[in-house]
Parts: C-alpha cells; structure tokens; sequence
C-alpha cells in the first residue's frame, strides 16, 4: 500500500460523524522548498500516546542543510512532520509506523520508514525542461 493510500486509510477510520469535522489532515508545502504534514490526534487512540521525535538534516539554529533533512515530532494532540521536497512519503510513512505500533488497525504500511536521499528520490523521475 503507498503512503497516501495509508493515511487515507487512517483518516478514514477516524471518522465517526463528530472527529472529522473538527479534526483531520492537512498537507501543504513550504517555501524552503519542502512539505508540511499536520495530524490531529484529538479523539483518536494515539491522543496520549508518546512520539520520540525522529530528525536529521537540521542544523544547530533549527534551518535546514540543503534538500535532504526532516523532523517529525508531537506538539500538543498534532502529530507534526516538516522536510525536504523528496520527504513526503517518508513522512507519512513515520506517521504510520507510529500508529501500527500503538495498534491503530486502520493505519497499514508496508514496512518501517526508511531515509530516503535526495538521489534515490529523483531516480526515475521525468526530467523537466
């Protein structure tokens, strides 16, 4: 299963007629360039549960160095992933890892998180010109 089939697995079993509609998930990009992914965890069984924050490429004054760096961690009742423009995937994929270990059944994957670089994400992809 990809990545976004997973987190929309998991959104979807969260739904319940009430969560929804306060609560959800939301991706967008940021301007470094890179991606954004924020997850309530309000009324879900992940809520109380704890999140060892996962990062790398981050430098001493919190910037990023250069495309290859992300941060994943718990803030409040938000799951909260911040990385390059190839982290996405791996992202949610933190997020997913995290929820069938806390035995979320609607959160499936296909295996644990694994760094990408910057090179294995753009092997493959169509060239721009």
């Amino acid at each position: 299963m990809s990545a976004l089939s997973g987190i929309a697995k998991w959104y979807r079993s969260q739904c319940n007629e009430e969560w929804e509609h306060g609560e959800g998930v939301t991706i967008c990009t940021l301007d470094n360039p890179g991606w954004a992914i924020e997850v309530s965890l309000r009324g879900t069984p992940l809520e109380a549960t704890p999140f060892e924050e996962r990062k790398y490429g981050i430098e001493e004054n919190a910037e990023p160095s250069g495309e290859d760096w992300l941060v994943c961690r718990v803030v409040g009742k938000k799951f909260k992933g911040y990385g390059g423009p190839f982290k996405l995937e791996e992202m949610i994929r933190i997020f997913l890892d995290w929820a069938v270990q806390n035995g979320e059944q609607g959160a499936s994957n296909d295996g644990p998180a694994k760094p990408q670089s910057n090179s294995a994400a753009t092997e493959g992809s169509p060239s721009v010109t």
